[in-house]
């Protein structure tokens, strides 16, 4: 666990010189560039991925001290109407268009899950259900890791020009962006800690859909076994994160403790942006399919428009 806390120590103290970029986009960057030098075996680097990912879990789980019941209460069935018909038109969508396009399956598969529910987590959930190769698994991550990051970039500035609240921009961003440690960046650009707690919350009912997702893109691919052996269908980061928000609002915890827990979440969703970013290894992806790519821009369109179009036509206010 070492390394991937280094690199989000260093993206943290650089984000201190550059605070515009902020702690995740740049150890996302510099996993990037680590996993395009020749320095790195690829057990390493899947090691050093795997661990990542155990960082950004416990990150989300932290996320929950910054959250507490009035917060969630105050979200409301309209930002929920948002989340559940979001997930459910950009999947189906993804699906109907990819399948127009005459790309693989599986990689249409793939792409509908991480860019309706929660990027590589999602894609790492059912590509053995979908019986997916290595270079579509390779590639659903890295298209959603790139339109996720892009959408840090630019949804922050559409939701100003659109004349969006901090609170709906927040459950835009939850809404439409592919990552969880995306979110929090994009939302951390938009507002506060209440915004990026906001977006979180949204995001993570999305998240709660993957099982709902699995279980469908196994039927898609005609999959006999269609749900996961032994998994839960709550993934244990979202118990967490429910179980920190019962503490936080518990009101035992001081003002020092929640500081500390604050920037600790920091520290460890950074460290799950570098590992992200060790999945972005040009050699292992080009050529990259025009087609893949078209679907993938589809795919947050259909997401970021739906979601917008929610939130509008409801006049959501949280």
């Amino acid at each position: 666990m070492a390394a991937p806390l280094l690199a989000a120590l260093v993206a943290t103290t650089l984000s201190d010189i550059v605070p515009l970029l902020g702690p995740l986009l740049l150890a996302l960057v510099l996993g990037a560039v680590l996993a395009n030098l020749p320095v790195l075996a690829a057990e390493t680097t899947a090691a050093l991925a795997d661990v990542s990912r155990t960082c950004l879990r416990l990150g989300i789980v932290l996320l929950g001290l910054r959250l507490s019941v009035s917060d969630l209460l105050a979200v409301g069935w309209d930002a929920a109407l948002v989340v559940i018909a979001t997930v459910a038109v950009t999947y189906a969508a993804t699906c109907r268009i990819g399948d127009a396009m005459g790309l693989d399956r599986s990689l249409v598969t793939l792409i509908a899950a991480g860019f309706s529910v929660c990027g590589a987590a999602a894609i790492a959930a059912v590509q053995d259900g979908v019986r997916a190769g290595r270079r579509n698994v390779a590639l659903a991550v890295a298209l959603v890791t790139l339109y996720g990051t892009a959408m840090i970039v630019l949804l922050p500035p559409a939701a100003d020009l659109l004349g969006l609240t901090k609170e709906q921009a927040a459950v835009w961003a939850g809404a439409s962006i592919h990552e969880v440690a995306q979110v929090v960046a994009a939302a951390s650009l938009i507002g506060g800690p209440v915004v990026v707690a906001l977006a979180t919350t949204v995001k993570l009912g999305r998240v709660v859909s993957l099982a709902g997702v699995y279980v469908a893109a196994g039927r898609r691919d005609g999959a006999d076994d269609v749900a996961p052996k032994g998994a839960p269908l709550v993934p244990w980061f979202v118990v967490g994160f429910l179980l920190a928000v019962l503490l936080r609002s518990s009101g035992v915890l001081g003002g020092s403790v929640l500081g500390v827990g604050d920037q600790l979440a920091t520290l460890l969703l950074a460290a799950g942006m570098f590992g992200l970013g060790l999945g972005l290894r040009v050699r292992e992806l080009w050529p990259v399919p025009v087609r893949a790519v078209a679907l993938a821009t589809a795919s947050t369109l259909v997401a970021a428009t739906t979601s917008l179009a929610l939130i509008l036509t409801t006049a959501l206010v949280v």
